[in-house]
């Protein structure tokens, strides 16, 4: 089957978890859960590590389905101020080899609007991330005024905001990882999230960023999310980098699955280091077991996601990486939070 269309059945399967008692049902056949795998980042209580990463669930209404399919946390989006339908079909091609795929979507979704009247029918059963990103249709020197149009609407559906300026399929995104342009950014979506928070505090905020980048480029992110107190980073986005597959070579798009495991874990690993811990993470990029996991958050992901991975492993992959996590910290008498760039510290 074509990618798309499977995704989009996938959607359709989505409405048996409203059905009267299926979601008990679907948490039964694949959720695993243990006191052991239960965390506290950032505020948020997580039942384990696993979530799902952004661009999965594009327009929020799979969100429901998700939250009973064994994650701990389901990020929606990527949304944007403006509806768009996202770059010409095909847009997303396997590599089945490599368990990998490369996608060129465009960041298709309802846009902000529509989002959250999506997202406002909803209960929230399990933390969900906001992902919001640029309209292509925007200007990047307008870029702020667009981020601020989906974070007013859809911050009070979310626990957490992640702002998306590394998808390899938007015009030009990827400049709003320069320096200068990401201080003006952050700043900018700081102060709008100081203004509408509810609490006592803003929600917690976390930037995805790229694993194209020089060792240079990275520290000057480093150096302006310390400087902003920034949460955290979502680490990686897909990468243009498909030296390494040569099936892919001429597909545009960005990269993701077991191609880039290596790669997005030595980011966790270089971010971590160079910043003592002090940038909570969550590493993502290549997962597709529980060994895989378990590299990330040793280290230094508090939390991963997954997405090409529930792909080629199917809806079971949440259940059994939390069951080989559990049994991993059971084995060795030590909590989850322990593991956190446990390497780093021996």
């Amino acid at each position: 089957m074509d990618p798309e269309t499977a995704h989009e059945t996938i959607a359709l399967l989505s409405n048996f978890s409203r059905l009267p008692a299926a979601g008990a049902i679907l948490d039964s056949m694949f959720g695993f859960a243990s006191p052991r795998l239960k965390s506290t980042v950032c505020g948020i209580e997580f039942p384990n590590p696993v979530g799902m990463a952004a661009g999965f669930d594009k327009t929020g209404e799979l969100y429901p389905f998700l939250s009973v399919m064994g994650f701990g946390c389901v990020e929606s989006g990527t949304f944007t101020a403006h509806a768009q339908p996202g770059n010409p079909k095909p847009r997303l091609f396997r590599v089945k080899e490599e368990q990998a795929l490369v996608n060129r979507m465009g960041f298709n979704n309802p846009g902000a609007e529509k989002a959250a009247e999506i997202l406002a029918r909803q209960s929230r059963r399990l933390p969900r991330g906001i992902n919001i990103g640029k309209s292509k249709i925007t200007e990047l020197e307008n870029a702020a005024y667009d981020y601020e149009i989906s974070l007013r609407l859809l911050a009070p559906f979310g626990d957490y905001i992640a702002v998306n300026i590394s998808s390899p399929n938007t015009p030009d995104l990827r400049r709003l990882q320069e320096k200068d342009k990401l201080k003006n950014l952050l700043k900018y979506i700081i102060n709008i999230m100081e203004e509408i928070k509810t609490g006592a505090a803003r929600l917690p905020l976390f930037v995805k960023i790229a694993p194209d980048m020089s060792d240079a480029e990275l520290d000057d992110i480093l150096e302006v999310s310390l400087e902003l107190s920034i949460d955290g980073l979502i680490l990686t986005n897909t990468t243009i980098d498909k030296s390494s597959v040569p099936a892919a070579a001429n597909i545009e798009g960005g990269l993701s699955g077991m191609p880039l495991r290596e790669k997005s874990t030595e980011f966790v690993r270089k971010v971590y280091r160079r910043t003592s811990g002090r940038l909570v993470i969550m590493g993502v990029g290549g997962i597709l077991s529980g060994p895989d996991a378990l590299e990330k958050i040793l280290a230094g992901a508090s939390l991963v996601q997954i997405y090409t991975g529930y792909i080629y492993q199917g809806p079971g992959l949440p259940g059994e990486i939390n069951e080989f996590l559990d049994s991993y910290c059971l084995k060795n008498n030590i909590s989850l939070s322990d593991l956190v760039g446990a390497e780093n510290k021996s």
